[in-house]
């Protein structure tokens, strides 16, 4: 079956397999740079081998969540290793991150649009 339609703002992906970062996050008060360095990532991710597209929302209070979709587990592991990837990875710790969770997933079956199952 082909790449997903999918409208403006869901990713566009293969069928399954394939993987999913799901970063949860509740972020501290201010930019303090954040906006920027977000953009940055999400355009370095989008050139990285295996990076399949991505979804994100955040609400009024600072809860946020991006899924990150992925070819394999090494694409993510590459990543998550990448120089500038990094220091992202220290500042939210250290600046923009109240708390986060990060999950990986094998998605196994995906389907969507209205109607349906």
């Amino acid at each position: 079956m082909p790449e997903s339609t999918a409208p403006p703002g869901f990713a566009r992906l293969p069928e399954p397999p394939y993987y999913a970062v799901i970063f949860s996050s509740r972020r501290t008060a201010g930019d303090q740079g954040y906006g920027a360095m977000a953009e940055r990532m999400m355009a370095l991710a989008s050139r990285q081998p295996g990076f399949l597209g991505a979804e994100s929302a955040r609400d009024a209070d600072g809860f946020g969540i991006t899924v990150s979709y992925w070819s394999r587990e090494a694409d993510i592991a590459a990543w998550r290793q990448d120089a500038e990837h990094l220091q992202a990875q220290a500042l939210g710790r250290r600046d923009w991150y109240a708390h986060f969770e990060l999950r990986v997933a094998r998605v196994e079956r995906a389907h969507g649009g209205p109607g349906a199952c």
